[in-house]
């Protein structure tokens, strides 16, 4: 590389140095105790973590800019471990997460009645309170079965006056039956028959009639 190509470097890193003194100033003029008691707990840690990492870096740089394997050299381990360090800083500043307080209501239970244990009016009424609470449970149980029978069997009576209507119907929209063969030709026979009992009826009378002109003319006959 030619010296005319090296001069925009080093310019740059004149101005890099500059602006490295610029920052390392406030804390150049003052001692890093006095500097740090200042500052709260936590922004001191920070504080010496980046002083130790500021001083480690050039030493690194410097140890780059005369030929030498810096990953090999302590500083370079030592990097390593402030790095370590900001992490467990960075950890510790964010926000831990909310404990929600849970009651064990067994437990407390337990507690209370090994406290109140040995006491006969509190065991007493401790023992009626469970008894009211079972006589209650039951009733309770009780009346949902009565209730869950009822509309059992109101469903069953509903299902079957259904099934009965609907019987009822299904007889009433059925067709009459049709009349037989041999149904037809009795009532035509019986037709028949009272047809020529008609017509032997009106027979006789006719012959009546004409038997009582006969005589008439008979009589009439006589008398001239």
């Amino acid at each position: 590389m030619e010296a005319a190509d090296l001069l925009p470097l080093l310019e740059q890193l004149d101005d890099n140095i500059d602006d490295l003194e610029e920052a390392l100033k406030p804390i150049l003029d003052s001692s890093v105790v006095e500097t740090s008691k200042k500052l709260p707990v936590m922004d001191k840690a920070k504080f010496h973590v980046l002083v130790t990492y500021a001083l480690e870096s050039l030493i690194f740089s410097y140890l780059r800019l005369h030929g030498v394997n810096a990953k090999e050299h302590s500083v370079f381990r030592e990097l390593t471990r402030v790095k370590q360090y900001f992490a467990k800083i960075t950890a510790l500043e964010a926000e831990p997460e909310k404990r929600t307080l849970t009651l064990d209501k067994q437990a407390a239970s337990r507690f209370i009645k090994h406290g109140l244990a040995g006491n006969d009016k509190i065991d007493l009424a401790r023992k009626e309170q469970e008894a009211k609470e079972r006589a209650r449970a039951q009733l309770k149980a009780s009346i949902l079965a009565k209730k869950a029978g009822a509309t059992s069997q109101q469903s069953s009576q509903n299902a079957t006056s259904n099934s009965e209507s609907e019987s009822e119907s299904e007889e009433l929209v059925k067709p009459a039956p049709k009349p037989s063969g041999k149904g037809s030709d009795d009532k035509k026979k019986r037709k028949d028959k009272q047809k020529r009992r008609v017509s032997k009826e009106e027979h006789n009378e006719n012959k009546k009639e004409r038997r009582k002109k006969k005589d008439e003319l008979r009589k009439t006959k006589k008398l001239k």
